[in-house]
């Protein structure tokens, strides 16, 4: 029975630490989209993060400089989208896509010369005495400070989101921009700080991905990742509450992956690697029936951007 129960809290501590990087993609897409405002560039974004977090940790070797270079190089990516979108008017899913192939070549090129670097991660919390805890202190000392930093934006979003007039307001915007209007607000800024705030928390993915959880980089890491976040936004129906189980649908099954492997089942590694992609895949395919019945929280801001699509 205890090896049952080591065992399960091994899979799911695994499948937290894969997790990280998409529920900081996930938690950042729901900020944007609730003021009404999609952005599909996050994949890019998080490429870009990826790249710059990993360098700047190769060449200074400390991993906080390189998680705030990732930041930053989210942050200036967000840009684009802004520009575009806000300042120029143009079509959201086709900016979005603009600034994940913009990403994606940036990265690539800018990243060749990190490709095969080694550099120096984060420690985990083993030596702080978490990991003297019975039975569960082996698994939570090897959690990692992007792993706990991502953990606690889930309630500090939600109380900003939920429990403040400024967050009242940016769910207005997403709802409706001409009554914002109308009640003597303007929507830029707040879809401009939601934009911004998307591309930070992209680029800390990227950080969580190649300077923490891989400690690698490689061209096109994230390997859709990004995208994976976007849908699964809708699987938590733009609630920062429900990003964590819905993220964990992507790290139940990439963990989950990397056990049947070694456990010798006898399935093709490729088809095995589909899991991560496929079961949030179905779970998204179900969320829709939700959608239709009742909105499934989709902010009315969305389903304009989508119909002038």
């Amino acid at each position: 029975m205890e090896m049952i129960i080591i065992e399960v809290l091994s899979l799911l501590f695994a499948a937290l630490r894969s997790a990280t990087p998409v529920l900081a993609v996930v938690l950042g897409e729901i900020m944007t989209q609730r003021s009404g405002v999609i952005n599909l560039g996050v994949e890019g974004q998080m490429l870009m993060g990826a790249m710059t977090g990993f360098a700047v940790t190769a060449i200074t070797g400390d991993p906080w400089l390189g998680v705030v270079a990732a930041c930053g190089a989210g942050i200036l990516l967000s840009l684009v989208h802004v520009v575009l979108v806000l300042g120029c008017g143009a079509n959201q899913i086709a900016s979005g896509i603009a600034v994940m192939i913009l990403g994606g070549g940036l990265s690539a090129y800018y990243g060749i010369p990190f490709v095969g670097e080694k550099i120096n991660s984060f420690d985990s919390f083993g030596g702080s005495g978490i990991g003297s805890i019975p039975l569960i202190g082996r698994f939570l000392g090897a959690t990692t400070p992007t792993v706990l930093l991502t953990l606690i934006s889930i309630p500090v979003i939600s109380l900003f989101l939920y429990r403040t007039r400024s967050g009242l307001h940016w769910r207005s915007v997403g709802e409706s921009s001409e009554i914002t209007r109308n009640l003597g607000h303007s929507p830029v800024p707040y879809q401009f700080a939601a934009i911004v705030f998307g591309g930070l928390m992209s680029g800390f993915a990227g950080a969580a991905l190649a300077v923490d959880y891989t400690s690698n980089w490689v061209e096109h890491m994230t390997a859709g990742r990004g995208l994976v976040a976007v849908g699964l936004v809708i699987v938590a129906r733009w609630n920062p509450w429900y990003a964590l189980p819905a993220a964990l649908l992507f790290g139940v099954s990439e963990a989950l992956n990397l056990r049947l492997q070694s456990w010798g089942v006898d399935v093709s590694q490729y088809l095995l690697a589909t899991l991560p992609y496929l079961i949030p895949l179905v779970v998204l395919m179900l969320s829709f029936r939700g959608l239709k019945a009742g909105g499934g929280g989709m902010p009315m801001g969305l389903k304009a951007v989508f119909t002038n699509s």
